[in-house]
């Protein structure tokens, strides 16, 4: 009966760790960037700049040069795909949730590099040096 419960138990924490390793690499495909560094990415490559956020959100203020794509939206699955899975894609939102969940969703579909904003619009706004389109 040992014998038994400890195969079991092996058998479980193998299973454990190679789901958790899946998991890990799984993200690690996407990178979290600071607003220094989607600047210089913006600056060096061909970038996609989407942000996730509501229309209404996206009108008040939005980063220059970015694409709104609703992430709450029941098209979003279809719009994405007007996006190129080749090119890398920056995302963002209010503060980094909505954008983490997108990264995912991107990935699962197949994006080949996905940046996610770290902080959102909000901590892009506190870096004097970036643009931000300001609307009333």
């Amino acid at each position: 009966m040992k014998k038994v419960l400890s195969i079991c138990c092996l058998v479980l924490v193998i299973s454990l760790t190679t789901s958790c390793l899946d998991s890990k690499e799984a993200g690690a495909d996407v990178k979290l960037v600071t607003a220094e560094e989607m600047q210089s990415i913006l600056e060096m490559e061909e970038v996609q700049l989407v942000d996730v956020r509501t229309p209404k959100e996206y009108n008040q203020e939005h980063i220059v040069s970015s694409q709104n794509i609703d992430f709450m939206s029941p098209t979003f699955e279809e719009d994405i795909k007007n996006l190129d899975k080749a090119k890398p894609v920056i995302l963002y939102c209010k503060g980094g949730n909505r954008s983490a969940k997108c990264a995912k969703k991107l990935k699962d579909a197949g994006f080949e590099k996905v940046y996610d904003l770290e902080g959102g619009i909000s901590k892009w706004k506190h870096s004097d040096k970036l643009k931000i389109e300001v609307r009333s």
